[in-house]
């Protein structure tokens, strides 16, 4: 009986530290949104939330907080690193898991794990010495533009490296976990190689897809020390690829440490704080409803 009576409540104390420690991570969501939005509550006591989202003028002398220009930067250099990122990202994944010998996928595969270790501040150098004169003298001359190099592009392409092995890595593993025998199927059935992959392979993988560019985006919309070394950080809405931009994290890590002790200023960075989360938010779960509609697909 004591046995018996001791393996019960050794359960019990699992089964209810299982349960906590699910409550938690669903707790964790409620805490930073209740969190960042009570810090931002003094912004509100002067400005509307038209205003803020809806102008982009920016003025904290004046009191002025228009986070426009930082959004729109924000979406416009992920946009970037992202048509960048997928398609890269996609055919690499179909070469290494479906053509490239067993050396070469783990040489490759061992040179992603490299890439996602380098601290961003380190992609950020690389992106100050070779990727903005890159862009001032080779790309934007092609384009009749004179620009600094510092600019949307720039941070698009910096944050595109950063993204491609957090990406790639999850879509290696997509691929490698449909089952061979799809494949096998398919091609005795006289399907060419690329067909199967196409129409086989593709289809199989479409939620595990979604679900890789939707990290990514995650993962390169929050991202914030590579980008503000090399996206200009000038508060205005960019009107081009070749126009400087101040994205959300740039505005956070910018002024935090010099302004942060100001409450009407923190409140302000709270609030940026709170859109990213916002925007994260809602991107996932748009993306969770199209993964579900490609799984019943």
């Amino acid at each position: 009986m004591n046995i018996s009576s001791n393996r019960r409540t050794r359960d019990r104390v699992i089964t209810i530290l299982t349960y906590m420690a699910m409550g938690l991570v669903l707790l964790l969501p409620f805490v930073l949104f209740f969190g960042l939005a009570f810090k931002s509550e003094l912004l509100f006591r002067d400005n509307s939330l038209g205003d803020l989202l809806f102008s982009s003028e920016w003025n904290t002398g004046e009191g002025k907080f228009g986070f426009k220009s930082f959004i729109v930067g924000s979406l416009y250099v992920t946009l970037v690193a992202m048509v960048i990122t997928a398609p890269i990202c996609l055919l690499s994944a179909i070469h290494i898991t479906q053509y490239a010998p067993r050396k070469t996928a783990g040489l490759v595969t061992t040179a992603i794990d490299i890439l996602a270790g380098i601290p961003s501040v380190v992609y950020g150098v690389w992106g100050m010495i070779f990727v903005v004169p890159f862009v001032s003298k080779v790309i934007a001359p092609v384009f009749g533009v004179q620009t600094t190099g510092f600019s949307i592009l720039s941070g698009g392409i910096v944050l595109a490296i950063m993204v491609i092995p957090f990406i790639l890595n999850i879509l290696i593993e997509i691929y490698r976990t449909i089952p061979k025998e799809l494949t096998e199927v398919s091609l005795s059935l006289g399907a060419t190689r690329w067909e199967v992959i196409r129409d086989v392979l593709n289809r199989k993988a479409l939620p595990g897809v979604l679900a890789a560019f939707g990290f990514g985006f995650a993962r390169a919309f929050g991202e914030t020390m590579a980008v503000l070394m090399v996206v200009g950080n000038v508060a205005q809405v960019p009107t081009g690829l070749f126009q400087p931009g101040y994205p959300l994290p740039a505005l956070i890590a910018n002024l935090y440490g010099e302004l942060g002790s100001v409450p009407q200023i923190e409140s302000a960075l709270m609030f940026a704080a709170l859109l990213l989360f916002v925007v994260v938010l809602i991107f996932n779960a748009a993306l969770r409803w199209f993964i579900v509609k490609a799984e019943k697909y």
